[in-house]
């Protein structure tokens, strides 16, 4: 079987969302969240003294000392800010590996992606859009990386939906859990080659 070509455009895109210059923007904003978390999580840490916010002024040590964050921070044995530099950079390291065709390949590693950058993100943004009503207090740097949050949801999903559609389209010919599950891992069959071949009639020169 002829492999589909690296640069293939996967319906129902006019792209490929594989291709490095969609994953570099990703891990470029990903790695932006990921600086100023760690930021803040040092002041959670007790390493530096205070926080930057040029918005909101003192209400961001407010927020990261508020009693919501030490519930979490009780929770998980590391800072709520830590926690969410692991995240991002879950998705630096997502963003980087894999070819172009990885929609086609590596489902599994597109999936997995999607599921740390996309229900994680969604979940993130909104409660740190909360704490506001919920603390009392705004902060300025937990705000910009909700909307970095959003941004890489708007950015991901793309590939994910490939994916998905690819397996879908897999287990809709097939029927068969088995040869799905080998594709999920990328497993060669005939099935997912002719499926995959289907949505990838175009290539991407850009």
């Amino acid at each position: 079987m002829r492999k589909i070509p690296l640069n293939a455009i996967p319906e129902p895109w006019e792209y490929n969302p594989s291709k490095w210059s969609q994953r570099l923007r990703i891990v470029a904003v990903a790695a932006i969240a990921v600086f100023i978390a760690i930021y803040m999580g040092l002041y959670q840490w007790g390493l530096i003294d205070s926080v930057w916010d040029p918005v909101f002024g003192n209400q961001s040590m407010k927020v990261l000392d508020s009693d919501v964050s030490h519930k979490i921070t009780s929770w998980i044995r590391i800072p709520d800010s830590i926690l969410g530099a692991l995240a991002y950079l879950g998705d630096i390291i997502f963003g980087l590996a894999g070819s172009t065709r990885r929609w086609h390949d590596r489902p599994w590693m597109v999936i997995l992606f999607g599921l740390d950058v996309i229900p994680l993100g969604l979940v993130s943004a909104a409660l740190i859009f909360m704490q506001g009503f919920v603390v009392g207090s705004w902060c300025f740097l937990c705000l910009v990386t909700g909307v970095i949050s959003l941004i890489l949801v708007v950015l991901a999903y793309d590939e994910v939906w490939s994916s998905v559609l690819f397996l879908y389209r897999v287990w809709k010919r097939s029927r068969n859990f088995s040869i799905l599950w080998d594709t999920f891992w990328g497993r060669p069959s005939k099935i997912a080659h002719q499926v995959g071949t289907e949505m990838a009639q175009r290539r991407d020169w850009r």
